[in-house]
């Protein structure tokens, strides 16, 4: 058996790169966008129509129950706080479809969830 006289030890593998070291592979390598990049380079109009139409459905469907959540809950014996809790977590919801339908998908994903947590906070406060 031979052993290997050209394998790196364990502290050249950790260090990476030397400081002064340049190359043609060091400017070829700056030069190349990284693969993590969020660049929206796969992603056609067929995928912002469906995120957009998503954002109207999730947010209309939101805001029904919210707004149902909140007429059950005013009949009842429940404090003042849970359907107003109810309807403010339904309005947000509702805004959230009014941004997702003008393209603002991002936006309309964080006011459904702001929504919903509202809704669940008036919840638990029953």
């Amino acid at each position: 058996m031979r052993a290997r006289t050209d394998s790196d030890t364990q502290d050249d593998i950790h260090d990476g790169p030397q400081a002064g070291a340049t190359g043609a592979t060091g400017a070829a390598d700056a030069a190349e966008p990284d693969d993590t990049d969020d660049t929206d380079e796969g992603h056609g109009p067929q995928d912002a129509r469906r995120a957009r139409w998503t954002a109207i459905g999730t947010g209309a469907l939101l805001t029904l129950a919210g707004l149902a959540a909140s007429l059950l809950r005013l009949t009842g014996s429940a404090p003042a706080f849970v359907p107003a809790a109810y309807a403010l977590g339904a309005a947000v919801c509702a805004l959230a479809a009014l941004l997702g339908s003008r393209g603002r998908t991002r936006r309309a994903l964080w006011l459904l969830i702001a929504g919903v947590m509202v809704m669940a906070i008036g919840d638990q406060a029953d």
